[in-house]
Parts: structure tokens; sequence; C-alpha cells
């Protein structure tokens, strides 16, 4: 293999090539990573976040991970994550992730709200593994309307939460994403 070629995870995740912002434990900034290496192995703790969208009637979106995707594909999440990357906060982040994984624009929420940050490590199979330091923020639109990328999401699901939070083996069969079911133990309102 030629230097260019690069590797076959890196030729069908062209995301690989980018880096994430490894962090300690109390999530400051260690330097860049790539984060194919961030994901591999033992993994390298970095910066992370996840959104919880709700409607004003106390629903949860569930979003279902495209199979394309390299670790929990297919399996379900509240609603989108992801990584900030260099000099971008987590609710910059957020509403980039929103609009360009569900079209959901700022037009259609009120505040963005960061209501907590844990660290977690989870490996996935045989595929790799999650450390991070993820910030949780919350937000509930006025306007549902939505607009999914197919290459990013593979189904949506709004779930009453309350229902969700205090009851989670009833939906074990849609396989949550395990960041968001530690957001969601950790949530106490």
């Amino acid at each position: 293999m030629s230097a260019n070629e690069g590797t076959a995870d890196e030729a069908v995740h062209e995301n690989a090539g980018q880096d994430v912002i490894g962090v300690d434990a109390d999530d400051n900034e260690q330097g860049l990573v790539n984060r194919l290496a961030a994901h591999t192995g033992d993994g390298i703790r970095h910066r992370a976040f996840t959104a919880l969208v709700f409607d004003e009637d106390g629903r949860i979106l569930l979003a279902q991970r495209s199979p394309d995707k390299r670790l929990w594909d297919t399996h379900w999440d509240g609603t989108v994550a992801s990584h900030p990357v260099e000099g971008q906060t987590q609710k910059e982040a957020t509403r980039q992730r929103l609009e360009e994984e569900l079209g959901i624009t700022p037009d259609q929420y009120g505040e963005l709200r960061l209501t907590d940050k844990f660290e977690y490590k989870r490996y996935y199979e045989n595929a790799g593994v999650e450390h991070e330091v993820c910030a949780v923020l919350q937000v509930t639109l006025s306007d549902t309307t939505l607009d999914p990328n197919e290459e990013e999401v593979a189904g949506l699901m709004w779930v009453p939460y309350e229902r969700l939070h205090r009851n989670p083996q009833w939906y074990r069969q849609l396989r949550l994403c395990p960041w968001f079911q530690i957001a969601m133990r950790r949530d106490v309102e």
C-alpha cells in the first residue's frame, strides 16, 4: 500500500482523517488527536457532546444512527452526538450537528441548555472504543419540522421521555447508545 492510500477504515470513513480535542478528566484541552486513533485500541480521552431534543409535549426525539457509522451503527441515540472541533464551543457544535443531521435550525428552538457533563469509556464489538468527556445539551423545539440527512440518520422516533427515563427496560429492543443511556440515567429533573 502506498502512503497515499490510507487504511481501509479511512477509505470507508472519510471523517477518520479529522481531529478531535484530547482532554484530561476535567475536560481541559490536551491537544488535537486523530479521530480514528481516539476511537481504536484503548482509545484516547476526548471531548464530545450529546444533544437531547424534546418537543413541547415532553417527548424526546430518538435518532437511529446510520448503518454506515463505524461505531454503534443502527443504535438509537437521543438525538445527536458528535465532537466539537478546535475553536468550537459545545453549543456551536451542537447547533451545527442539529442542522446537518436533522435540518433543525435555531429558529425552531429557544435556549440550548448545557445540563451535564460526564466521562465514560465503552468498547463496541471489535470495531473500536469511545473514551469521552461528554457534555449533555438539551433543547425544546417549538417547530418539530425535520429534514433528516440519510447519511447520518436511519430512522426517527418521538418517545415519551418520562416513560423512557423511568422504564428503560421497555425499550431494550432499540439498542440505545451508551452515552445516551448514561445521560438519561443521570438526568434527575
